[in-house]
């Protein structure tokens, strides 16, 4: 093909480029970071228009060996000759030298595409609510009545797979995945039991309801997490149907390490952190501190609204049994009662209404457990997210930095120690263990300080997080809305049906006529 060019012929300077703007893991070159080369290139757009359209490409990347046509198209271009692929006929033992500026200042040109690839994260809530959905389902408890027996049904849509697991399970996989993934957004467990004096069995009941429907937030937020969903602890504690998970989690584990050893910008994260990282942080910490405030009152709020109709559903089941209990009451009337017979048939419908009351109870009932299910639910579920951040911040700050500052102190004591036996003669073996000591901690002050800028750089990838989580308000408010028109036009439907009933009560006005 015209204009091909042999690997082995080309000069020095293009192998030189090359290394400068190839991708870090493989023999690619990103079209982008090859787009900011051309802009080195004083050209017109005419022309780099025309040099890109003889350059091929596949997904965003280029091979070497277009890289090695492009430059020798440039140089063409820059002798002012038209940059054709035919043209490189006629030089193809000598290819031209394009002008690029010092080889030193090409290495920027690839760091800043990494940064936006490695950095930023390119999720929407919707692409992370598909990842999984899983339900945790209680398992009818075939020993006693104590809550260490408690087992949960785990089905995971992804996997397609349904396994049993007990909350030590749970609590064994939280371990775990808090040591792999220290520097991220762990939601926390609930707790393994609230045993305060001696529980009824309905707050009992209540209480394992309460922990089942936490248990299974912990699980979908995990299952949903950029990084956790592909980890391999996950995938086990998901799929793995063997006699002790527990074991499997914990080898698992040892096996793989936490994420600063296995992640393979982890050394770098450093050379991707924006300047003013601190800045953003504590602008980001502050914003995401009042949106969890105000989501909590919205939370308490639901909470209150879902109860009343629970206790709604309770006052009118009651209403209804009190008017059956009036009709049923078969005592004969005194003579003075001016209307016996009229009394006789109101105490015959009356027993009648309380059908109708049971009815509106249950729809009540209903409007309860939907305003649970689909508005607290989903308020809980980013509350849960949001905590989690916050103690991530906490971790951050007490865990990380705190170690790195006991370290430095004492590197300092050591280096004090060192200057001292210099100036007051010691045994040479005490200096040469005090001088093997210092360079251990030298070692260990720069895995730290690896380290800490590796959890700055995980930290800003979850702050992201939380905020690609915030379109979750409108799918809060829309569970909230639909409950409402629901919940009322179900009750109306009732409460229309019963009006005409009240006819044979109160005459045609259905009870309607104004009190004097």
């Amino acid at each position: 093909m015209a204009g091909e060019i042999n690997e082995g012929s080309v000069p020095a300077y293009y192998r030189e480029v090359y290394e400068a703007i190839r991708c870090k893991t493989d023999e690619r070159v990103q079209v982008e970071v090859f787009q900011r080369l051309l802009q080195r290139t004083d050209l017109s757009k005419t022309i780099l228009g025309q040099i890109a359209e003889h350059v091929d490409s596949v997904d965003g990347f280029m091979s070497k060996l277009s890289l090695y046509k492009a430059l020798a198209l440039i140089a063409l271009a820059q002798q002012g000759k038209q940059p054709s692929p035919k043209l490189l006929e006629n030089c193809i033992q000598e290819l031209p030298k394009p002008q690029l500026g010092e080889l030193k200042d090409l290495n920027a040109l690839r760091m800043q595409p990494a940064q936006e690839d490695v950095l930023t994260m390119s999720q929407t809530l919707d692409r992370l609510l598909v990842r999984d959905t899983v339900q945790v389902e209680l398992i009818p408890e075939k020993k006693g009545l104590f809550l260490k027996h408690v087992e949960y049904q785990v089905t995971s849509q992804r996997y397609k797979i349904s396994v049993y697991r007990r909350y030590s399970d749970f609590d064994v996989f939280h371990e775990v995945l808090l040591q792999r993934f220290a520097y991220r957004v762990v939601p926390a467990l609930p707790p393994k039991r609230m045993l305060k004096g001696v529980l009824t069995s309905i707050s009992e009941r209540e209480f394992i309801e309460g922990r089942r429907r936490a248990l299974g937030r912990f699980i979908n937020l995990v299952a949903r997490h950029p990084f956790f969903s592909e980890d391999e602890l996950v995938k086990t504690f998901l799929t793995f149907s063997g006699s002790d998970v527990q074991t499997k989690l914990r080898d698992t584990y040892k096996k793989m390490g936490d994420e600063f050893m296995t992640n393979r910008i982890a050394t770098q994260a450093k050379e991707y952190l924006p300047a003013d990282i601190q800045a953003q942080f504590s602008t980001s910490r502050e914003l995401i501190r009042n949106i969890h405030n105000s989501f909590q009152k919205l939370r308490d709020r639901a909470e209150k609204m879902a109860e009343r109709s629970k206790e709604n559903a309770t006052d009118l089941l009651m209403f209804g049994r009190e008017l059956s209990t009036l009709g049923s009451d078969a005592s004969s009337l005194p003579s003075l009662a001016s209307s016996p017979s009229t009394w006789g048939t109101l105490r015959q419908s009356l027993k009648s209404l309380s059908v109708e009351f049971a009815v509106l109870s249950d729809k009540a009932a209903q409007q309860g457990r939907r305003e649970e299910d689909d508005v607290v639910e989903k308020l809980n579920i980013f509350l849960d997210l949001l905590q989690s951040y916050r103690d991530l911040c906490e971790r951050h700050e007490k865990g990380v930095l705190h170690e790195h500052q006991r370290a430095l102190h004492k590197y300092g004591m050591m280096k004090r120690q060192m200057m001292s036996a210099t100036v007051q003669p010691k045994e040479q073996a005490s200096v040469e263990q005090l001088e093997s000591r210092i360079v251990q901690q030298e070692n260990a002050i720069q895995t730290m300080e690896l380290r800490n800028y590796f959890s700055l750089f995980c930290l800003h990838q979850e702050t992201q997080l939380i905020f690609i989580y915030l379109p979750i308000t409108s799918h809060i408010l829309g569970a909230f809305v639909n409950s409402q028109v629901q919940g009322h036009r179900e009750m109306g439907a009732v409460w229309n049906e019963l009006q005409p009933k009240l006819g044979c009560l109160f005459g045609g006005n259905n009870g309607l006529e104004p009190y004097i």
